[in-house]
């Protein structure tokens, strides 16, 4: 007879070939996973080492000898005692915190009009989408003109008025970052709609139609049933704008130029200038060190919200 304590189980021979192949494709992809690793560590860790230095391209030396001109934590200290680079901040979160909310209103009450079918949705929603395509320089320089003193945005408030108006809206300082929130409204305004309706079309119908057959009204539907379906959604697409709104800067350059004196110069202008025009690198490696931080902060809260929403 057979002895069976010496029969080796089915379901453990395929275990030495699954580790076998697990192992082969470990070293299969381990030189596109190093090359990844590099790509993104070694950027970072050279931010980190010349964010400790006094280095600038104008001393002559390369950047892997900075260590010579060490200076600690002092980037740090000046940035926090920074009060230009407080102000860029302030205007930066100001931006946000106006045209993020507009963006996501806008964009879900055009979701709500395009969920259903009606005729010329298709002309419509290509010429919605048209904005977004528009390159952001082309952009800030058509509403360059339109805010122009003699320009159509004038123009038009004239026709409500008695006297020609001629507000010199890129000159003011309490008017000019108006003209460049209006302008990134209108071109980032439909990727939200954009995010909104495909993550409203992705909601159950079934559970819509028994609310329906249960006498829910639409607002009741809305707001128990497609609203919180589209809550990773709603997350993912305000953590896109919130990012995308610290790097802004193509349309108000153009527009405004961080001007007139600082009235429109949020953080990546702001990086821009001392990059470029006062070429202290160093202190501009501590100033996107902390802003990369802040970044992965609402990133991180972004994904947290959104890994929750899923499980319940």
């Amino acid at each position: 007879m057979t002895n069976v304590s010496t029969m080796t189980p089915v379901a453990d021979q395929p275990e030495a070939p699954a580790k076998s192949g697990a192992r082969l494709g470990l070293w299969l992809t381990l030189p596109a996973q190093l090359l990844v690793l590099f790509i993104a560590l070694f950027p970072i860790l050279m931010q980190v080492y010349i964010s400790l230095t006094d280095w600038s391209p104008l001393d002559g030396i390369p950047w892997w000898r900075a260590h010579e001109l060490w200076i600690g934590l002092l980037n740090y200290s000046d940035l926090i005692a920074d009060s230009r680079f407080w102000g860029a901040m302030w205007r930066t979160l100001f931006v946000m915190a106006v045209c993020v909310p507009v963006q996501f209103l806008l964009g879900l009450g055009l979701a709500v009009l395009f969920v259903d079918d009606f005729r010329g949705k298709r002309v419509l929603y290509s010429t919605l989408l048209v904005p977004m395509m528009v390159v952001p320089a082309v952009a800030g320089y058509m509403f360059f003109m339109l805010f122009q003193s003699g320009g159509p945005v004038n123009d038009l408030l004239s026709i409500f008025t008695s006297d020609p108006v001629r507000i010199a809206w890129l000159s003011d300082p309490d008017l000019a970052l108006i003209a460049v929130m209006v302008a990134d409204i209108w071109q980032w305004t439909p990727l939200m709609f954009l995010i909104l309706l495909a993550g409203m079309i992705s909601v159950p119908q079934d559970q819509q139609m028994a609310a329906i057959l249960l006498g829910a009204s639409w607002w009741r539907r809305f707001f128990t049933i497609v609203l919180p379906r589209m809550k990773s959604i709603i997350i993912i697409a305000l953590a896109i704008r919130v990012i995308e709104i610290f790097k802004i800067f193509d349309t108000l350059f153009i527009m405004t130029g961080g001007g007139p004196g600082v009235a429109t110069e949020t953080i990546s202008v702001y990086i821009y200038k001392v990059t470029q025009q006062e070429l202290i690198w160093s202190y501009v490696a501590a100033i996107a060190l902390a802003i990369l931080i802040v970044l992965s902060v609402v990133s991180v809260f972004a994904i947290k919200r959104m890994q929750r929403g899923q499980e319940t």
